[in-house]
C-alpha cells in the first residue's frame, strides 16, 4: 500500500497541477459549458474555499451555483455526467437572474461572500479562471 507524504513539497504543485488540467473545475466546466442561457457558473463551498488555501476537512462534494435560465433537466443531467467522472457528488443549485441579484437571499449572499471558482464560459469559449 502506498500513502503520500503531504508535507513533501512536490505534493502540493503537482495537485494544483493534476487539478487544472483533470479537476473539478475542467469537468464542471466541459459538462455545463454548453448548456445555453447560462449566465453564471460556479463551484463554490468547501471545494471553492479548499482552493482558495481555507484550511478544512477535504471536501465530500462539489456545489455548482447555475444563474440563468437554463433547462432544469439539462443542469441535473450536466450535474450526474460530472458527478461520475470527478467521483464525488455534484449539486447544482439553480438561481433566475432575479435571485442572483437579490441581497434579501440569504444563500445567494453566503455563496458572494465566500470564495468561488468562475466558470461562467466567455465568448471566446474559455471560462473566467482560464479553463
Amino acid at each position: 500500500m502506498l500513502s503520500i507524504d503531504q508535507t513533501h513539497p512536490v505534493v502540493r504543485p503537482l495537485t494544483e497541477i493534476l487539478e487544472y488540467l483533470y479537476g473539478p473545475g475542467v469537468v464542471i466546466s466541459e459538462e455545463f459549458g454548453s448548456i445555453p442561457d447560462i449566465e453564471h457558473l460556479l463551484i463554490f463551498g468547501s471545494w471553492a474555499a479548499r482552493r482558495s488555501g481555507e484550511p478544512g476537512p477535504p471536501p465530500h462534494d462539489i456545489d455548482v451555483l447555475v444563474v440563468g435560465t437554463a433547462e432544469r433537466g439539462e443542469i441535473y443531467a450536466a450535474a450526474d455526467r460530472a458527478q461520475v467522472r470527478i467521483g464525488l457528488p455534484v449539486n447544482p443549485v439553480l438561481a433566475s437572474r432575479r435571485r442572483w441579484q437579490s441581497a434579501s437571499d440569504a444563500l445567494i449572499r453566503q455563496i458572494k461572500a465566500s470564495p468561488t471558482i468562475d466558470l461562467t464560459p466567455t465568448d471566446a469559449g474559455r471560462t473566467e479562471d482560464g479553463l
